[in-house]
């Protein structure tokens, strides 16, 4: 009886239970990056911060053309007008791209799906920053459709005075103050809390330091290297001469690489509820 069971279950088919079962396959980067897009995206909130960056460019633009003096229409004026609004919704993206897992209580969904954090976390900032050069190329595009519609309108010659490689110090400024809003997200990990904390850093602490620079002499020669915002502010201004490169690292080190390494320890180590 037992031989004749034996033969049988020898010449029984394999079924897929029988199978040798395959190795499991970690869900790829480029995955995890799609997904995150999409959730930028998806929600109503997100789609109109989304379209923010492009209403905001357009307004600018028709302001400068229609307030803007005749010697004003410019490339690079409509390159300024352009920057203000981006330099503060693009670090917003940032900020809630990071901050959803804990404001919208999805972080334990998304890490037992992707166990690995840190593949999530490069994930968002990979997504964030191309959406950042997205809206950056999108947003100069029509400034630069604007000075054409701006030098018709006002009777004048169009005048280019922005060469590229001002346009990529301007882009990588913005890329700068969006890795802010990141590493505030990533440090925070709660979005009123976060936007709150940009805000401060953007805006109260340059008031700070600007008092503090104009009364005290040690801290006028010391703020360039310490100041973030004095650092950032110079990609705008032109070309930077290599001390202002040697700024820009330094304080980039102090309030933003040190706060994201921080930020990202603990989002690997936090317990996710």
């Amino acid at each position: 009886m037992s031989a004749t069971t034996s033969a049988v279950a020898a010449d029984r088919p394999r079924t897929r239970r029988d199978a040798p079962a395959e190795p499991i396959r970690p869900i790829p980067l480029s995955r995890v990056i799609s997904v995150e897009l999409r959730k930028m995206f998806d929600t109503r909130s997100g789609f109109w911060l989304m379209a923010s960056i492009a209403i905001a460019a357009v307004l600018a633009t028709g302001a400068v053309i229609l307030f803007a003096p005749d010697r004003g229409v410019k490339y690079s004026n409509f390159a300024a007008a352009i920057g203000f609004p981006m330099a503060v919704i693009l670090p917003m993206v940032a900020v809630l791209s990071v901050t959803s897992e804990w404001s919208q209580r999805s972080g334990l969904t998304t890490f037992t799906l992707v166990p690995h954090r840190g593949r999530v976390v490069l994930a968002k900032a990979v997504a964030t920053i191309g959406v950042a050069v997205a809206s950056m190329v999108l947003a100069l595009v029509i400034g630069a459709l604007g000075n054409v519609l701006g030098s018709a309108v006002n009777g004048v010659d169009t005048r280019w005075d922005s060469s590229l490689l001002t346009f990529l110090d301007i882009v990588l400024g913005n890329i700068l103050g969006l890795l802010i809003g990141f590493m505030l997200g990533v440090l925070i990990r709660n979005s009123a809390g976060a936007i709150v904390g940009y805000f401060v850093f953007s805006f109260v602490l340059p008031t700070l330091s600007g008092l503090l620079a104009a009364n005290a002499d040690w801290f006028h020669r010391l703020q360039p290297w310490v100041d973030f915002n004095v650092a950032q502010g110079a990609l705008f201004s032109g070309d930077l001469t290599g001390r202002q490169w040697a700024h820009l690292g330094v304080s980039s080190i102090i309030w933003l690489i040190i706060p994201l390494a921080v930020g990202v320890r603990q989002v690997l180590r936090s317990e996710v509820k």
